[in-house]
């Protein structure tokens, strides 16, 4: 009784033990379960505040991306205009310029074609007809002279532009060197920020993988811990089997202790139990102590086992524990390290923005300094003969021949009016004793003469002060043609003074006097001018009205005219009057001195020295007046660049206003075939309303996308959370006690062990046989009990090899079907993008279009709007309506432009970021691949070092 008792206790205390192993495996596995729940919901939450947080900030980009291209075309606008501000104040100024150099050109060819018809008055009136090859010489010396000095004038023209454009050039190599110094600048900032940021994503991604290391090797251990839980589970299963079958024994041998003359039955053979047969004649009571025994050891085993087991709960709590700490700290250290990634990529599109503004900005001055330098080649002064392409040239030749024709035809008419001058030498002849004897009477009379200032230089007269006929004038020395006769002159004797008068003669009749020059000043036509003839000065001949040469000097008497009588140093005048200043005359000066000489030595030799004196003067005045008439010439002739000038300017000026004349007919025929009704207005207003609407559609259509998209993340994270859960539900019921190790066997009836042996090249072990010689092992009672516990562990650890074989293979099945699956998602994802991104480009397309449609009709309005001779637009709209519609027309068009703007950018995003969503996918996938595959290899590496060992154990045990 009292065996009995005790084998109740042992057996109510077994069942307790057993019992409270469950229960603590259970409570193992719940919290097993609890945690990894927790754990998914924490990575749940993480990527929920990440995609938050991405959210936030992809919108502070897109903020930031429209702020900055409001801003970059506020600075375009605001750059055209005030291009466009410069640009008109200089065409104004050009304009301005243009006309104060007409207005100069005009009253120029005024006063010079005054000044040449005077002239041809004068030169038709008189003249020498010797004195045609002296005109024609000075002429062709003038004509030198002017074309030097029109050369040298466009010299400077041209030195003057070439500084300007020196000038340009510099400040344009200055404004490109400090915009490539900029450049320069900014590209070595921003590759120090690209150097700055991909050191600290390295050491994110470093931080990172380690962090992800960690939490793999905690995960790894987590799943030693539970394959260790199950063997425990397993091995405390096979313990309460060995038990029962030992309490079926015991019952069996009481049962033959209660019949002895029963022969004794042959026990069967079950794990822990000793061979029967071979101790048929051991007493009960050696029986009962071996089983008490073995029994006892079951018992301090298992209590070991459970004092290991709580020691282990104990360590995985503590580790668990320490794991989630970890867990909180490496987000705690990940979430700077996030912030600050995000911060320097955002510093870093910042950056990238600048660099490209300031790269387009350079682009556009570049362009505008190209243009500026195109435009300072074109634009340059109209009188500048390099500006001229050939036909202007031709067109120039042929004007200037046609202008040396004319004044060779001037010149005849001029020679011709010349040749009617030789009345002077009959007029000498017939009066010079006439004079002589009036002079001979009125010299007596006159007191000693005083030297005065006059037209020619200074000049003796005498009782100026009381003679009203007689004239001084100050000579102006500021302005004389080069062959003037106050230079000629006024070097007469070496004081600088000269007596010339001129004797009144019957003659032609009178000419007009010479208009007054800038070349000529104090000219005889002022002298004429400026004597009244109620003081006897009037300058013309006698027997023509009383007309007389200008420069003569006249006093009134009762006898007539008288003239002055004039000193010895006519004689000394008569050698040098004809001498200019410098180098003395050309050859044809020479040729008039040489006919000078011969007038005047025939009438000297029978004639008296005043007389021949008289003549003198009166010629050397004739010689004075050609050259002045010689000098408007030349003047004249070398006038030709500014007519051409003027031609040319009246040409253009004519070409512009019949351009500006047909436009202005354009302008008015299609006014009149646009302004015929308000349809195209009403049509725009409908484009508008349609354009609008539209916009609102797609707006709706954004915003339906993103929440669908919203409403498939969130899918795809509970159908995660489903996945994961049913994981676990699968590993909890292939780990409960309940689990049975009967697995089903391969296809062809081997075991998955000893496929993998035969896989290996070991195929003399069969591991049917091993496993029933480890189970004859473990029943042989000839074994101590250390060995024969040794030998079922043995055993269990084989069977569980081969479990854990199985459940590679299926794994491995398992994850190439989901290999296979993640590929097709991939396929299927890859063609949804593809039709997103077509369907994305026909509504860009569609966008484009209307943009087009909406641009003519605005160039519609706009051009009907400009014009001013519309007759039915002006009837239906007023200036002010006008003004408003185009303000309406400008603020509709730049609020179109920016919300195209905006659509194309939040459009080019949107592909970033499912490209980059696809590209992070792909990479996830392949990652998980690649962590499966390691995993896989893992296994086969473990469970080859299991199979060696135990190989090698069993090896050496037998």
């Amino acid at each position: 009784m009292s065996k009995k008792g005790a084998g109740g206790r042992s057996k109510g205390d077994k069942a307790e033990v057993l019992a409270a192993l469950q229960a603590a495996n259970e409570d193992l596995r719940a919290k097993l379960t609890e945690t990894q729940i927790e754990l998914q919901q924490e990575k749940s939450k993480v990527g929920r505040v990440e995609r938050e947080k991405n959210q936030e900030l992809r919108q502070v980009r897109e903020h930031e991306q429209h702020r900055s291209a409001v801003l970059l075309t506020e600075l375009r606008t605001k750059l055209h205009e005030e291009k466009m501000k410069e640009l008109q104040a200089l065409r104004e100024a050009l304009l301005r310029q243009h006309e104060a150099e007409l207005l100069r050109v005009i009253r120029t060819k005024d006063s010079e074609n005054q000044r040449l018809q005077a002239l041809l008055h004068a030169v038709r009136d008189g003249g020498p007809d010797r004195a045609r090859t002296v005109l024609l010489s000075e002429a062709k010396e003038e004509a030198k002279k002017g074309f030097e000095v029109e050369k040298v004038k466009m010299q400077q023209e041209i030195s003057e532009l070439k500084g300007a454009k020196r000038q340009v050039e510099e400040a344009l190599t200055l404004v490109i060197r400090a915009d490539k110094i900029k450049a320069a600048e900014i590209r070595s900032v921003y590759h120090l920020h690209q150097e700055e940021i991909s050191r600290i994503k390295k050491e994110c991604e470093r931080e990172i993988r380690r962090l992800m290391e960690e939490i793999k090797f905690k995960d790894r251990a987590v799943f030693v811990l539970e394959r260790e839980l199950g063997v425990q589970a397993g091995h405390a299963q096979r313990l309460q089997l060995q038990k029962e079958a030992l309490d079926e024994q015991l019952s069996q041998v009481k049962e033959t202790d209660r019949h002895p003359g029963s022969p004794r039955r042959e026990l069967p053979h079950a794990s822990g139990a000793g061979d029967a047969s071979d101790h048929s004649g051991s007493p009960e009571q050696q029986l009962d102590e071996k089983d008490a025994r073995r029994f006892q050891l079951k018992i301090a085993e298992l209590s070991a086992i459970i004092r290991k087991l709580e020691d282990r709960n104990a360590l995985l709590s503590e580790e668990r524990n320490e794991l989630l700490k970890r867990v909180r700290e490496a987000e705690s250290q990940y979430k700077p390290l996030l912030d600050k990634n995000k911060r320097l990529t955002r510093k870093n599109e910042d950056l990238s923005h600048s660099l490209r503004r300031m790269e387009n900005k350079l682009k556009f001055v570049t362009q505008e300094n190209i243009e500026m330098r195109q435009r300072a080649g074109i634009i340059r002064r109209p009188s500048s003969l390099n500006d001229l392409d050939q036909s202007q040239d031709e067109r120039e030749v042929d004007f200037l021949k046609l202008q040396i024709v004319e004044q060779q035809h001037l010149i005849d008419e001029l020679s011709k009016t010349l040749e009617t001058a030789g009345y002077v030498k009959s007029v000498l002849e017939r009066d010079k004793l006439l004079r002589y004897r009036k002079q001979r009477k009125k010299m007596a009379k006159l007191p000693k003469p005083v030297v005065v200032e006059t037209f020619f230089g200074y000049d003796e007269e005498a009782s100026l002060e009381s003679d009203g006929s007689s004239i001084s004038h100050q000579t102006d020395r500021t302005d004389r043609t080069p062959c003037s006769p106050d230079d000629d002159l006024e070097e007469v004797t070496p004081h600088g003074t000269a007596g010339q008068a001129c004797l009144a003669a019957p003659g032609p009749p009178a000419h007009t006097p010479l208009p007054a020059s800038r070349h000529c000043a104090g000219s005889p036509a002022e002298w004429s001018r400026a004597l009244p003839p109620s003081q006897g000065g009037s300058l013309s001949h006698p027997a023509a009205g009383g007309h007389q040469h200008p420069g003569c000097r006249v006093r009134t008497m009762a006898g007539g005219p008288q003239l002055s009588p004039w000193p010895r140093r006519l004689t000394r005048a008569a050698s040098s009057a004809i001498r200019p200043r410098g180098q003395g005359l050309s050859p044809g000066g020479s040729r008039a001195r040489a006919w000078l000489t011969q007038r005047l030595r025939a009438p000297l030799q029978g004639m008296a020295k005043e007389e021949t004196e008289l003549r003198f003067r009166q010629l050397t005045m004739e010689y004075q007046a050609l050259q002045r008439a010689y000098a408007l010439l030349q003047e004249q002739v070398g006038g030709t660049l500014d007519a051409e000038r003027e031609v040319k300017t009246r040409e253009q000026l004519q070409v512009d206003v019949q351009r500006a004349q047909a436009r202005i007919e354009d302008l008015q025929k299609a006014l009149a075939e646009q302004g015929q009704d308000m349809k195209w207005i009403e049509e725009k207003q409908a484009l508008f309303r349609r354009n609008q609407e539209l916009v609102e559609k797609i707006k709706q259509m954004e915003t339906e996308e993103a929440r669908l998209k919203h409403d498939v993340q969130d899918a795809k994270d509970q159908n995660e959370l489903l996945e994961f859960r049913i994981l676990e539900l699968e590993e909890r019921e292939r780990k409960s006690p309940a689990i049975t190790f009967h697995h089903t066997p391969f296809v062809d009836g081997k075991s998955p062990l000893q496929a993998y042996c035969e896989a290996e090249g070991v195929t003399d072990i069969l591991v049917s046989e091993l496993m029933k010689k480890l189970d004859l092992l473990g029943d042989n009672a000839n074994l101590t009990n250390e060995e024969q516990v040794v030998v079922i562990q043995a055993r269990t650890v084989l069977t569980l090899a081969e479990k854990w074989l199985q459940q590679i293979e299926e794994t491995e099945s398992a994850l190439q079907r989901k290999m296979v699956d993640l590929e097709s998602e991939k396929e299927l994802f890859s063609k949804q993008k593809g039709y997103l991104d077509e369907e994305l480009d026909y509504r860009k397309q569609c966008l484009d279009q209307a943009h087009k449609r909406i641009l003519e009709l605005e160039a519609m309005l706009y051009d009907a709007l400009q014009q001013e001779a519309g007759a039915k637009v002006a009837e239906l709209l007023s200036e002010e309506e006008r003004e408003k519609l185009g303000v309406a027309v400008e603020q509709w068009k730049r609020q179109v432009m920016s919300e195209l703007r905006e659509r194309d950018a939040q459009i080019l995003r949107e592909r970033m970021e499912l490209l980059q969503l696809a590209q992070q996918r792909i990479k996830e996938l392949e990652e998980r691949i690649e962590a499966q595959k390691r995993q896989i290899k893992e296994l086969e590496e473990k469970f080859l070092f299991l199979f060696l060992f135990f190989s090698l154990a069993f090896i050496l045990w037998s």
